[in-house]
């Protein structure tokens, strides 16, 4: 098997004494395209391994050289679970991922923005709670190309083992000479009650997930690693704790007070749950910026989950206080905005999957599919013939030109195209806006005082225009991860924006100004919306929730 060879390039500043052959190889390795990517550090105890990584990850380009180098990220591997060290991984990386398998999914297919290439430095295999696990977790990574890893543990392990015995892997062995110290193994810390909320809120969360997956814990059962169990939540030994936490997982890792992760665990409670955790978990999320209003997931039985969310609407007019929810099918199913009770479902004869969906002011909900055709669904209300002509002249123009979202207000409807332009058709002409660099993922407009369209993007931005004007030069928001889903309202607190990520995340914008309020839920989030009364929907592939703010 190859080894790692050092780096004439290197600048020379040293890394801990006893390791600078190491660090030399490691250079070399990084700088070297025609590498393996996968990288062994290996060595007996007290060799410098993991001082080794550690220096590695901090260790920054020769002076005055500006060249952007990939990102280290450092995860140590003690005591960890193969689903840990995913949702770890996937946080850093700037992806979501429900189980190991969906992490190497989303590197291989996710845009290069969020995190370009990177390099992740794994300390202590020989420590983790599932090393075998963790080791088919590397080597499936180490498929992928935009990721290089880099590998530390002992040389007795034998998950290291295997990896070592791989067809392309290089290896840094720290035995040819006397290392500092690696640092002294902390004794293991005692388990919490998993089946105590307010323990499992304020609990190492790595070590919580662990101890649910491995089935380590007093009344415990087996783990799995293939998430959140489908029904008989009573029966994971925990109340539904364990089947929240596993569904929401990658969010209630991250660094936050208590209070949030309570949020985060009460929003992902099914209805089969122990009926005394909810009042609990909400007692102990009353410091969080949300209140949670209501949450549906698959398996819920009361009411019945609305199946996978793709698009959201929220109505107004006619169907004021109704919500649109559409499936993958194509399926718009209405759903009552007070306790997401079923409501019937929209009449529509589109075929395939929705894109987007914009509910008019009149009761009509205009469709784009997903072939960017315009399709619309009238209500109940006669519509004046001037918006009829209004929605027959811009299906024309898309079906010419296909839109990538769609809004509508007023006498207007908004499209995004794929070259990142944003057009608003009106009763008085057509106006156009030059908003991002590269596609247009979800458009929104207001019709407050002062009415705006608000567009995201896949360049990560969030725009505010008023057709007409100039869009404003300044984003509303701006972050190194896609817009998937985007929605605007008019509210008694004033305008809203809601805006969701592709890496997971939530925001709350208050375009008169205000405080910003966020909120990952865990799984990949589909679409938002925001009602007319200000509340926030966040749907995903197995859940819906309505959040209210506090401030």
């Amino acid at each position: 098997m190859p080894s790692a060879t050092p780096s004439p390039a290197w600048d020379g500043r040293r890394p801990a004494t006893g390791t600078e052959p190491g660090a030399a190889a490691l250079l070399g390795w990084l700088t070297d395209p025609d590498a393996p990517r996968l990288c062994l550090v290996t060595g007996a105890p007290g060799s410098g391994k993991t001082a080794l990584l550690g220096w590695l990850a901090a260790h920054g380009p020769r002076s005055g050289r500006t060249r952007r180098r990939p990102a280290r990220v450092l995860v140590p591997l003690a005591g960890q679970s193969a689903l840990g060290t995913a949702w770890a991984v996937a946080d850093r990386l700037g992806v979501v991922a429900g189980t190991p398998g969906d992490l190497v999914g989303a590197l291989a297919t996710s845009e290069a923005r969020p995190t370009g290439r990177a390099v992740l430095l794994l300390t202590d295999l020989h420590a983790a709670a599932e090393p075998d696990a963790l080791a088919r977790l590397v080597t499936e990574l180490a498929e992928v190309g935009r990721v290089r890893l880099v590998v530390e543990a002992r040389d007795d392990t034998p998950a290291l083992a295997a990896l070592r015995a791989g067809p392309r892997v290089a290896v840094v062995d720290l035995d040819g000479g006397p290392g500092p110290l690696d640092p002294v193994e902390e004794p293991a810390r005692p388990l919490p009650d998993l089946s105590d909320p307010a323990a499992v809120c304020a609990a190492d969360p790595l070590l919580v997930t662990t101890a649910y997956v491995t089935g380590s814990a007093p009344a415990g059962v087996p783990g799995t690693l293939d998430g959140p169990e489908p029904s008989g939540e009573t029966a994971d030994g925990h109340g539904g704790l364990r089947t929240a936490w596993m569904r929401a997982g990658q969010s209630l890792c991250r660094a936050q007070p208590p209070a949030d992760r309570a949020l985060v665990l009460l929003a992902a409670l099914g209805d089969g749950a122990d009926p005394r955790l909810r009042p609990t978990l909400a007692e102990l999320a009353a410091g969080a910026p949300w209140r949670l209003r209501w949450a549906r997931h698959r398996g819920d039985l009361t009411p019945p989950w609305p199946g996978p969310v793709t698009v959201l609407g929220a109505a107004g007019g006619p169907l004021e206080g109704t919500l649109l929810v559409g499936d993958r099918t194509g399926t718009v199913r209405l759903l009552r905005e007070a306790d997401a009770g079923s409501a019937g479902r929209l009449a529509h004869a589109v075929p395939g999957r929705i894109a987007a969906l914009a509910p008019a002011p009149d009761g009509t909900v205009l469709i784009l599919d997903d072939r960017g055709r315009l399709h619309a669904v009238r209500g109940t209300a006669s519509r004046p013939p001037y918006l009829e002509r209004l929605t027959e002249a811009v299906s024309a123009t898309l079906a010419r030109h296909p839109g990538t979202a769609l809004a509508a207000i007023g006498g207007s409807v908004v499209v995004g195209d794929r070259l990142g332009s944003v057009h608003a058709f009106g009763l008085t002409g057509l106006h156009q806006a030059a908003s991002h660099s590269g596609r247009v993922t979800a458009v929104a407009a207001v019709d407050s005082a002062t009415p705006f369209v608000c567009s995201g993007g896949a360049d990560g931005t969030v725009r505010l225009w008023t057709p007409g004007r100039d869009p404003v030069p300044e984003p509303l928001a701006d972050r190194r991860s896609p817009v998937v889903s985007l929605h605007a309202a008019e509210t008694p607190h004033g305008p809203l924006v809601a805006v969701a990520w592709g890496d997971g995340l939530v925001e709350l914008h208050r375009p008169e100004g205000g405080p910003k309020l966020s909120f990952r839920p865990g799984p990949p989030v589909r679409a938002v919306a925001v009602t007319g009364s200000g509340s926030l929907l966040v749907g995903t592939d197995e859940s819906l929730l309505c959040l209210v703010p506090k401030k």
